[in-house]
Parts: structure tokens; C-alpha cells; sequence
């Protein structure tokens, strides 16, 4: 399914839902940072999605880690919340969903990097990389904040 990301563009169409969702960025033990090459833009991004019916945030950041990455990880804090109403994301489908998203830090404890139905590439970079990969900006503002360390402000 085709997705397009809106973040304050008064073009944007209005949202018609609010999904609960969960993002991680993974850090190994050398400090790079787990990303995936989205199949839907091209771009590359932090693995994350939708919280299931019956599971906890922590437990859909640790799912889609997975599901889409091949790597298995434990959660070991917040990078932020990212609840901007003025950021939407169009689907295909006519589903226009308003950003609610946390991001957790997390550390891999297993696996393998692999692609799944949602990627083309999952790969390791090292910080310094990763500020001339394409990204959506929301993408970019969660890596942009693990990478200064500092908590966003809510919102």
C-alpha cells in the first residue's frame, strides 16, 4: 500500500483516523543505528507501525523491529512522543491517519538483518551517516533526537 507523509503542508487532506503506533531506533554495541529502506517511498526509516489489539507500545516496537528488520530487540528507553495533528499520513485506501507515535531506544539481541514485504534493504550505520540518507522528516526529527540526546518537547 502506497503511503504519502504530510507534515505541515495546508494542502494536506484531513485526517480521518488516529492509530496507536510504536517507532525504535536500534543502537548496537558499537553505536550504529538500525535502518530500513521503506518499499512505499523509498526512503529510508526506523522500523516501526501500528500497535495490535492486546499488546503494549514496547511490545509492537519490539514486533515490528522484527517483522521488518529480521532483528529481535529489547527496549531500553524513549526517544520521544510525536503527536503533531498537522502531520498526516495518506493511504491508498483513503485513510488519512494523524501522527501518534512513540519512539522507543532499543538494543539488538538477536537475529539477522533481513527485508521484509515492507523493505529493500536493512542495514547498520554508523551516526555520522546518516544525515545525507533520504528521510521523511518525521523520520529525520526521531533520529535527529537520539542523535542530540536531548528529550523533544511533547507534541
Amino acid at each position: 500500500m502506497g503511503r504519502r507523509d504530510y507534515e505541515n503542508d495546508p494542502q494536506a487532506p484531513q485526517a480521518n483516523s488516529l492509530v496507536p503506533a510504536a517507532s525504535v531506533v536500534v543502537v548496537d554495541d558499537t553505536g550504529r543505528i538500525l535502518l530500513q529502506r521503506r518499499v512505499d517511498n523509498g526512503m529510508w526509516a526506523l522500523p516501526g507501525g501500528a500497535m495490535n489489539i492486546g499488546e503494549s507500545l514496547p511490545e509492537c516496537a519490539v514486533r515490528e523491529a522484527r517483522e521488518e528488520t529480521g532483528i529481535d530487540v529489547e527496549v531500553v528507553g524513549i526517544v520521544g512522543t510525536y503527536s503533531n495533528p498537522r502531520h498526516v499520513f495518506a493511504y491508498d485506501d483513503g485513510e488519512v491517519r494523524q501522527e501518534f507515535s512513540i519512539c522507543f531506544l532499543a538494543r539488538p539481541v538477536g537475529g539477522q538483518p533481513a527485508v521484509s514485504d515492507e523493505s529493500t534493504e536493512v542495514r547498520w550505520f554508523d551516526p555520522s551517516a546518516v544525515a545525507d540518507l533520504p528521510m521523511v522528516s518525521g523520520v529525520r526529527k526521531r533520529v535527529d533526537d537520539w542523535r542530540s540526546g536531548a528529550m523533544p518537547a511533547l507534541g
